[in-house]
């Protein structure tokens, strides 16, 4: 669905459907301040004799066919003083979704009506746009590719930003083209996510990968099996023994002109394009959902599309870099065994008790590799590593780890802003080293149950340099949802959060 700009009130306008908000209580002259001055007919429109405006409540007026603007479609917003981000985003998805119901080929949003609403949730109205946008991009995302009969219904073919004045502002702009771009990123991270593991497989996804980096003029390169080997990356290769899928790393390097020599934003995306839990064989009730255990990869994937979308009129000022650690956790006659010991590339030895805790054995290699080739600016590793993160938080919500403070609370204010919600949790060194003890080696990869999470990230802090900037998210309760900017399945989440930690704390950019 292309983005469109009109401006000039709504006597200018024309779409086949313009989308406003209506809070609790509201007749058309106060919910509809500029529509219902040029399009006459909405004030008397017999439908709003029933319209509440309650949250969940949509209502089609409906005018003279001959106008330009002939259909208006209320939102209901409830009650101003208890709308939250969450409730705004899913009210416009819900409308985009009906429009699509309607077969409409183009939708307008109400400038002047979002304008009302920007200022009653105390927030910008660049920033509500860009919601808008992205809210109403994602209701519409559908992973439909296997169906022998496809929905009878089409997308709408564009929406349009509606501005009052002479001109659509160039803030205003820039946050619907900001939300597109995050918008693409996200559906590329949820189509990875969703296919199954015989069609994204650790080759298939690092050629999506160098596809991306192809079309958008980055560097790209692979690290294969023998690669890995050279490397000494034993802890990566142990999980990836079993499967007949050869492991692939990917890396990707995004450096905007005038960022060369800068130190780098590196993200780090575990890869497992399927987890049978290798030896250590996971139930089979399930099971299918692991297909999507490389969410945390293909998030970093998504960034990267949307910072090619973005271009240099809206690039960071240091070089960007995204490793995606992909391989398959498979229990055949060569798959690692509990109880079995490798090296890990920064020497540490590991036992392994658990072949099913092999996410942090793959991102135990990939960070030690990431800071071996790059002095990176901040390190963020993002990754569905446990269930005991899910028990911790419940749905929909990460696990945020991090050694760095500032780093922390850019992370968490960005995501919980950007509907990426996050909760920082401690790396309580002391206690969880106590759990990772091996007496035959450093460690072992994984502890008690209790403090499931904790552990795992403290696991990972000992692949990390002293001195370097890291955070850890543990994504493994918001991989997966259904919701009304989310059809049942992947989410991709941690798309929007990574992208802002692209830009430093001091610059400006739309967060």
């Amino acid at each position: 669905m292309d983005i469109r700009f009109q401006a000039g009130g709504a006597s200018k306008w024309k779409a086949d459907a313009v989308m406003t908000f209506v809070f609790e209580g509201e007749d058309a002259e106060q919910a509809c301040t500029v529509l219902s001055q040029s399009a006459l007919w909405l004030s008397i429109a017999p439908a709003w004799r029933d319209f509440r405006g309650k949250s969940g409540e949509m209502t089609m007026f409906y005018g003279p066919k001959a106008m330009e603007i002939s259909r208006v479609l209320g939102i209901g917003l409830g009650k101003a003083e208890q709308l939250d981000m969450t409730a705004f985003r899913h009210a416009v998805g819900r409308a985009m979704r009906q429009c699509r119901e309607y077969d409409l080929a183009g939708v307008g949003l109400d400038c002047a009506s979002l304008a009302r609403v920007a200022e009653k949730m105390g927030v910008a109205l660049d920033a509500l746009v860009r919601e808008a946008v992205i809210a109403a991009l994602l209701s519409l995302y559908r992973y439909d590719r296997w169906l022998s009969r496809k929905d009878e219904h089409e997308d709408p073919k564009w929406l349009a930003v509606m501005s009052e004045g002479e001109y659509v502002e160039n803030e205003v702009r820039s946050a619907a083209r900001m939300a597109e771009a995050e918008a693409s990123g996200i559906m590329l991270a949820r189509d990875l996510a969703n296919d199954p593991a015989n069609v994204t497989n650790p080759s298939s996804f690092a050629e999506k990968a160098r596809e991306v980096a192809v079309k958008y003029g980055m560097t790209f390169r692979v690290l294969g099996s023998a690669d890995l080997e050279a490397e000494k990356m034993e802890a990566y290769l142990a999980v990836a023994r079993g499967s007949a899928e050869e492991p692939k790393m990917a890396v990707i390097e995004y450096a905007p002109k005038g960022t060369e020599g800068r130190e780098p934003v590196v993200f780090v995306g575990k890869g497992l394009c399927f987890d049978s839990g290798g030896i250590s064989l996971k139930p089979a009730k399930g099971m299918e959902e692991m297909k999507g255990d490389m969410s945390g990869a293909a998030a970093v994937l998504g960034v990267f599309e949307a910072l090619g979308q973005l271009g240099g009129a809206c690039a960071p000022s240091r070089p960007v870099v995204g490793i995606m650690a992909c391989a398959e956790n498979m229990p055949d006659g060569h798959a690692a065994r509990p109880g079995d010991i490798v090296v890990a590339k920064n020497g540490k030895s590991i036992e392994i008790v658990n072949t099913d805790a092999e996410g942090r054995l793959v991102l135990a290699d990939a960070l030690a590799w990431a800071q071996e080739n790059y002095k990176a600016a901040r390190l963020v590793d993002i990754a569905t590593l446990t269930g005991a993160c899910a028990v911790a938080l419940g749905l929909e919500a990460a696990g945020l780890f991090s050694n760095d403070d500032a780093l922390a609370s850019a992370l968490y204010e960005a995501g919980n802003a950007l509907g990426e919600r996050s909760w920082r949790l401690p790396l309580w060194a002391g206690t969880s080293l106590k759990a990772l003890k091996s007496p035959c080696a450093d460690l072992v990869n994984a502890g008690q149950r209790e403090g499931g999470a904790i552990h795992a990230a403290v696991f990972l802090q000992q692949f990390v340099r002293e001195g370097q900037s890291w955070a850890h998210i543990d994504m493994a309760a918001a991989d997966n949802a259904e919701n009304p900017i989310n059809a049942k399945g992947a989410t991709g989440f941690g798309v929007r959060t990574l992208l802002s930690a692209a830009w430093d704390k001091s610059e400006e950019v739309l967060q």
